[in-house]
């Protein structure tokens, strides 16, 4: 997987479980089983988000990422 497209998902991962977690925490009112489980989705999603920020500075950089140069 490319530098862009790792981004891609780990920008849609940790904002797609904030989301959930969200929904869930709202869905508690009615419903607590559906509500825990919207929130446990969210909180995996959005930690799954974080691992892919750790392998993304992990990959070599290359010319073709357009990606700024880090500083050492």
């Amino acid at each position: 997987m490319d530098a862009k497209a790792l981004e891609k998902w780990t920008w849609i991962l940790i904002y797609g479980g904030l989301l959930l977690l969200c929904m869930g925490l709202f869905v508690m009112r009615d419903s607590l089983a559906l509500g825990w489980a919207l929130v446990m989705l969210g909180v995996v999603l959005a930690a799954l988000g974080v691992v892919l920020i750790f392998q993304r500075a992990k990959l070599p950089e290359t010319a073709s990422q357009n990606m700024p140069k880090r500083k050492e």
